[in-house]
């Protein structure tokens, strides 16, 4: 179960703004997380804390195809990030690391700054701790499950080759 504030954000949040280009230069995404979010809300990573979810408007992550963007998420702390829909570039490569990422219009809607939000990966419940609200995305497969448990596409295949 992953639960966190909730941040707002709207509609084509693009790759550019999650992780800024002045950035690009740092491929560790530890060294990047303290930035992210930094091109559409400068004191993002001085408010936000881990564990908390990005709930945003439609294509969340279009734009480049840059993985320092759900690598910084996913640094930073970012439990899940709920929107509408995703960039499919953005989408695949936020799997690929294990970041959990939930398509639900509903949540994406009706979910407020500040609020209070627990995720439930696994079947796809979202609920609104502050108002009530529950909200249902469409659970990963089995296969997916798996590959986020394990903390993304390189660690899954570690374990299974026996190498973790």
């Amino acid at each position: 179960m992953i639960r966190g504030r909730a941040w707002k954000f709207g509609d084509d949040v693009n790759t550019d703004v999650i992780m800024p280009g002045k950035y690009l230069a740092m491929r560790n995404p530890e060294l990047i997380a303290p930035y992210i979010m930094e091109g559409i809300d400068p004191d993002f990573g001085k408010k936000a804390r881990p564990g908390d979810i990005i709930v945003a408007g439609k294509n969340f992550g279009c734009g480049s195809s840059r993985e320092t963007a759900p690598g910084g998420l996913k640094a930073f702390g970012i439990g899940a990030v709920i929107a509408p829909t995703f960039a499919r570039i953005f989408l695949r490569n936020a799997v690929n690391i294990g970041l959990p990422v939930l398509e639900c219009p509903a949540a994406a809607a009706g979910i407020r700054e500040g609020d209070l939000v627990a995720v439930d990966v696994a079947s796809g419940r979202i609920t609104d701790e502050t108002t009530g609200a529950i909200y249902h995305a469409a659970p990963f497969p089995p296969f997916l499950q798996e590959l986020i448990a394990a903390g993304g596409l390189v660690n899954y295949a570690r374990k299974r080759l026996g190498l973790a």
